[in-house]
């Protein structure tokens, strides 16, 4: 039955992936997906309603969400909606209700796109179907664009028939997963409190296509950090001992940064991925910009690294004597997977048509995901929650500029996500 969307999903995916937002901006991507769900019937909690403000990590500037706002407007979002999410404020919460009793059942899905400039490549299939990204600079290069359209068109499956579960089916759309910034928000705002199952999805990720893995547990813990060293500007020639230089501080913290004892409780990672410094060869430089992030195997492994980074970055300024302050604009943390509902969805897949292999668990990510807060949440409240991966066959690995994903996927992730509803909520 859900092939005859396959059309419907290939011009969803399409339209997204030539329309790009990145975390926090997709205003256009969520009053098209607000449209389509509102359309269908289900309930809708849109933006503030949906996300708890305090907790929202690494959002732009008042002055990008407004510039934002008008390209989206510019480009075709639905205005009716554009109110809710004209703030940066983008959730969508898609509820389906049947008043009768059973279980909570939620799905999330992602839909922000890659600070990165798509390839123009004769070769690259976007480009030769038109459909590459027209807002340079801003990529599609996750596969955010199928996860969006995936989760619609289980919207779409389950307002066809809804007598034939009970319960309640939720889907999340969420914004700013790039950078673990936008599911802590949405968590402390009560989405999944009352949830008994939690289904997580991702396309790719270097599964084989056709593959399907039913729980994913390499998610490591990750905090990511934008720190800004303050010194002082003096000339280099004439006055150096005038300066204070921040671009030194910075230097000095990016290499004992990866020098960071490791911990004998897990696998750990630490990135300086930025460094931006000085306005002149003869400046001594006032101010040094850093990015960087650290993981861990475990919550408490990323703890461990994170205070240590800290301290390294403190101690850098105090050498240097300058000021340092550190922001916190994203984070996630460890999770395991519910065996038993991971095994039921593997079960679902394994009698879909177009999986030809199902393995139970995948430990070997080393990835981060911030959907682990909402899993967490549905663990701690006494629910069970697990994150699924669909096979691909990508044009290049993500975040990649030459990435594209096997279109022939959508209508399969769809089957399985319909068929695990079946399983959960189905009436007898």
């Amino acid at each position: 039955m859900v092939y005859k969307l396959e059309e419907k999903l290939t011009e969803w995916r399409r339209d997204l992936h030539r329309h790009p937002e990145q975390g926090f901006l997709e205003m256009r991507t969520a009053s098209i997906v607000a449209a389509e769900v509102t359309r269908l019937g289900f309930n809708v909690r849109l933006g503030k309603d949906v996300m708890a403000e305090d907790e929202i990590l690494g959002k732009p500037s008042d002055e990008q969400v407004a510039a934002h706002a008008e390209w989206a407007r510019e480009h075709g979002a639905i205005e009716e909606f554009m109110p809710y999410f004209e703030e940066g404020f983008t959730a969508v919460v898609a509820e389906w209700d049947t008043g009768r009793p059973g279980p909570v059942t939620v799905f999330r899905v992602d839909m922000d796109a890659l600070p990165i400039f798509e390839s123009s490549d004769e070769a690259h299939v976007p480009g030769q179907l038109d459909f590459r990204s027209i807002a340079e600079g801003s990529m599609h290069a996750c596969g955010h664009d199928a996860h969006t359209s995936i989760g619609l068109g289980l919207a779409t499956m389950v307002a066809e028939d809804p007598e034939a579960f009970n319960g309640t089916i939720r889907i999340l759309f969420q914004p700013a997963e790039e950078g673990a910034r936008g599911a802590k928000s949405m968590t402390e705002a009560g989405v999944v409190d009352d949830a008994d199952f939690f289904i997580g999805i991702h396309i790719g990720t270097g599964v084989p296509h056709s593959e399907f893995v039913s729980a994913a547990n390499g998610f490591m813990a990750s905090t990511k950090m934008d720190v800004t060293f303050s010194g002082r500007a003096s000339h280099a020639g004439a006055q150096p001992e005038e300066g204070r230089n921040a671009l030194l501080a910075a230097a000095s913290a990016a290499l004992n940064l990866h020098a960071i004892s490791r911990h004998s409780g897990g696998t750990s990672r630490v990135n300086v991925g930025e460094l931006h410094g000085g306005g002149g060869r003869n400046v001594i430089a006032d101010t040094a910009v850093m990015k960087l992030e650290t993981r861990g195997e475990t919550s408490e492994v990323n703890d461990f690294i994170r205070s240590q980074a800290e301290n390294v970055l403190r101690g850098a300024a105090v050498m240097y004597d300058v000021e340092c302050s550190i922001d916190i604009v994203g984070e996630a943390i460890s999770c395991r997977c519910s065996e038993g509902l991971a095994a039921m969805v593997g079960a679902v897949a394994n009698e879909t048509m177009g999986i030809t292999k199902v393995h139970h668990a995948d430990n070997a990510s080393a990835g981060s995901e911030d959907a682990t807060y909402f899993m967490e949440r549905v663990k701690e409240k006494g629910g069970r929650a697990t994150y699924c991966i669909f096979g691909t066959e990508l044009a290049a690995g993500h975040h990649n500029e030459r990435f594209d994903i096997k279109e022939e996927t959508l209508p399969v992730a769809v089957d399985v996500l319909y068929g695990t509803v079946l399983a959960l909520n189905g009436r007898e």
